[in-house]
């Protein structure tokens, strides 16, 4: 099949590529290998990942993309024709139309580059849009209508909320407290409370597999075995932690998520608050699968949350939208000359 539209949700963490009539054609990590002799990308996406830890000296495996914006221009130019090229296969040589995420607070030199790089990587046109208002798409929510719809999306380098209304970003608010701030406040807690010094792989599975931001009944609260590094032993020590050792280690981050919020409810016209209040906000993001998120956010600002279906594909579906309706969704579409 010739592919000649694709949508990239291009976040810190992770890539998504979507393509029309095929869904969702790749997820792999925003990750890449280099070697530093000579400065050349040895392996990107799921390879580079698996490196991680594994490496000599001379290769350095880390993120392009920092806080959902460009931190490697030429590495990112990289990722993106891989990315391209994987999407396409055969069809390579066709360049295809391209949509891009970028976080709404993103500045006209950060979406220019992006652009940049995804034209630099075999795009014929190259649009970029805010990843509020492709969350929103992607959850099913119309935006193009005269009412307020309020979108919390926690990526994996940016939060975002933002209050959506006739095709635009009216209010919003972006904080680098996402998760993989949520994993270090993991490792922080673990070696603070319990001298026990954990990696990233390990804090992020406590996340998903028992992850809570508010106390859970005895009942209810899960639990996991991990394996750490004992600092006054300096010896391997298995530990069992629970959903609340987990939602008091996020408490801090998750009071600043929560105040983001806040601001933006307040800086709300009062029409739009009170659609919003009347439908409540829609949770997208891999953080909208923290338990008993929309709970801490009620509880908060009394306005009620709903964490959308497959929160974690909802930016890459909403890019799929657009390419399907582009004449209908152009005024959300940026493009630089």
């Amino acid at each position: 099949m010739i592919i000649r539209k694709l949508g990239i949700d291009l976040g810190t963490a992770n890539t998504l590529v979507f393509v029309p009539e095929q869904g969702i054609v790749i997820q792999e990590p925003s990750v890449v290998a280099v070697s530093k002799p000579d400065n050349r990308v040895l392996a990107i996406g799921k390879e580079a990942k698996e490196m991680v830890g594994r490496t000599p000296s001379d290769i350095v495996v880390y993120r392009p993309m920092k806080d959902g914006v460009i931190a490697d221009y030429r590495v990112t130019q990289s990722i993106l024709r891989y990315f391209i090229n994987k999407a396409c296969g055969f069809w390579k040589f066709l360049k295809p139309d391209v949509i891009v995420s970028v976080p709404a607070g993103s500045t006209s030199t950060e979406r220019k580059a992006v652009i940049d790089a995804a034209r630099e990587a075999g795009a014929r046109s190259t649009f970029v849009v805010k990843e509020p208002v492709l969350a929103a798409l992607g959850a099913g929510v119309p935006i193009n209508v005269p009412s307020g719809n309020m979108i919390v999306n926690i990526g994996g380098g940016v939060s975002e909320v933002a209050v959506i209304s006739l095709g635009g970003v009216v209010t919003w608010e972006s904080i680098r407290i996402a998760g993989d701030r949520l994993n270090q406040a993991i490792i922080d807690y673990m070696k603070k409370k319990h001298n026990l010094v954990i990696g990233e792989k390990t804090a992020e599975d406590l996340k998903i597999q028992v992850g809570s931001v508010m106390p859970m009944l005895e009942k209810e609260k899960l639990s996991m075995e991990i394996r750490g590094q004992d600092i006054v032993e300096n010896l391997p020590r298995n530990m069992e932690i629970n959903s609340n050792d987990i939602a008091e280690a996020l408490q801090p981050q998750m009071k600043e998520i929560i105040q983001a919020v806040k601001n933006v409810l307040r800086e709300t016209p009062p029409e739009l608050a009170a659609d919003i209040v009347e439908k409540g906000m829609i949770l997208t993001g891999g953080g909208a699968l923290l338990r008993r998120l929309d709970d801490l956010i009620l509880k908060t600002t009394g306005v009620p949350a709903y964490v959308s279906d497959e929160p974690l594909f909802c930016v890459a579906k909403g890019t799929g939208v657009i390419l399907d309706n582009l004449e209908i969704y152009k005024r959300s579409l940026q493009s630089f000359k």
